[in-house]
Formats: C-alpha cells, structure tokens, sequence
C-alpha cells in the first residue's frame, strides 16, 4: 500500500483519536496512519519491530536466561535474576541485544531496550562500537539503523563525516542549531534534538581516548538524539552513539527519525499524543 507523507493527507487528518494506551490487546483496537514520526512512540511492541528485522536479515536469535536456584526450590520457583535476547549476524561482526529485563543503564532517565555493537573482525572479542536506544524510539528508526549496518561492507567504515547527519535531519525539515550549526539540529517544535558532543559516563567504544577522562578535559564526542516536550520536561526517548559509530550509520537512524512519512499505530503514548495528527488506516 502506498501511502502519501501526512502532510499531504489534509484534512482527513485529526488530533487524539480514540487510541487507549493502556490496552495490552493491540489487536481490537483501530489502527491509525500517525505523524510526526519522532513523537509515535514504539507502538508498545519495540522488541517485536526490531526482532523481525533483524529474522529478515536472517540474524541468529539467542536467549540467555540466568537465575538462582535454593537447594530445597523447585524448578517452578525458580529466580531468573537475567534475561537477554541476542541476535547475531551471520558474519558475526554485528549484533543487536534486547536489554530492557536486565535493568541496563539510563539515558534521559529511561532504561536501555537495545544495544547495538559491530566489530571490524570477528575474532576481536570487544565490539569497535555500540549504539543505545530507549523504549519509546520508533521502531522503523531502528530498523532502517540496522538496515544500513547490514547492507554495509565494513560496519567500522568512517568515510562519512558529520554533515552526513545533518543533512539528513536538514532534508526533512529540521533546523541547524544557531549556536552550533555543524554539530547540531532540532525538530522545528523544539520537540527533538540531536547533537555531536561529550556523552555520558558507561557508552562502551574501542577508541581508549574514551576511557581517559580526567578533570575539565573533555570526553571524545558522540551522536545522541532525544525528544522531551519542554525545557526540563521528562524525556520520552533517547539513543545515543559512542563515538566510532560511523556517521553514515547514524545519518539513516537520523534520515528515518525526522521523516515527514506517517507511521502505522494502534497504541500512542500518553505524553506526545495531542501533539499527533492521524487518519484511519484503511
């Protein structure tokens, strides 16, 4: 089905439709054509979105379940203390890690849901890079993030640059930051940034200047993007890139993010949703 960006649906276009956040059957509840991406949300089913993407690149699925188990304790009473989902790539040098149940670090306050890492060889036992997203992210920007770490030869490649990504984010309609017009943008509502800076403490990268941060010398530089409804307002999503991430890689997150194409919900948040427009999916 083809299907025009929501700007171009006009008037069949309205705010707050009757879309109960709080449903877990998806299933009974109507599906609506949804925009600006960047506010979405993940649908409720982020593992799923990704989970499929990355059957369809016939990544290799692995779950880990570790737990503790009393000497007297039965096997129905037993403690998972740990649960991870794993996808390889066939080459081995790229994975992705469903980490939302093993209470993983913050960013913006919101738990990690994926982490992403590649290495330049498989028989290097760390990743080179690793990219961290929270719930809330819309799926498809994940996706089409993992669409261009498969397709590409070398997932360590940096011949990109940085304005990469701002061109991407500028093509749609974002705005370059005054103050740092070639290290930053901004969604027109102020609503969601991105930004090349100093990252927080924990985001894992091979390059050992990212281990060395001492006093007021600041930490090698890093892509994160985010979306919060107001200055000081709780975030209600977050990814961030650790600073080998090739800037090519994250121009497609970007590129997908900030595209004015209407996405597929049954399920809005709370926060963001009168700040929607939707039509009826047909």
């Amino acid at each position: 089905m083809s299907v025009a960006p929501y700007p171009a649906l006009g008037g069949a276009l309205y705010p707050n439709p009757q879309l109960n956040p709080s449903t877990p059957n998806q299933g009974a509840l109507p599906a609506y054509w949804v925009g600006p991406r960047h506010l979405a949300g993940d649908d409720g089913c982020l593992y799923d979105v990704v989970a499929d993407t990355l059957a369809g690149f016939c990544w290799t699925s692995l779950t880990t379940v570790r737990g503790r188990r009393e000497l007297d304790e039965s096997l129905e009473d037993l403690q998972v203390l740990r649960s991870t989902v794993l996808h390889i790539s066939p080459d081995a040098r790229r994975w992705a890690q469903w980490t939302l149940s093993d209470e993983p670090f913050h960013l913006g306050g919101l738990p990690i849901a994926w982490q992403i890492s590649a290495r330049s060889d498989a028989g290097r036992s760390l990743a080179d890079w690793s990219a961290y997203f929270t719930s809330g992210i819309p799926g498809e920007a994940i996706a089409d993030f993992l669409l261009a770490l498969d397709v590409c030869g070398e997932p360590t490649d940096a011949a990109a640059g940085p304005e990469t990504v701002l061109d991407a984010a500028s093509a749609h309609g974002w705005l370059r930051d005054a103050d740092q017009p070639h290290a930053a943008a901004m969604h027109p509502t102020f609503t969601s940034r991105l930004g090349l800076g100093e990252l927080p403490p924990l985001i894992q990268d091979a390059d050992p200047c990212a281990l060395i941060v001492e006093g007021d010398v600041p930490g090698v530089a890093g892509w994160q993007a985010w979306a919060e409804l107001g200055a000081g307002a709780p975030c209600l999503w977050a990814a961030s890139f650790s600073s080998s991430v090739p800037h090519g890689l994250v121009a497609a997150f970007t590129s997908s993010l900030s595209s004015t194409a209407p996405v597929l919900r049954r399920v809005l948040p709370e926060s963001s949703r009168d700040r929607l427009l939707c039509a009826p999916a047909c």
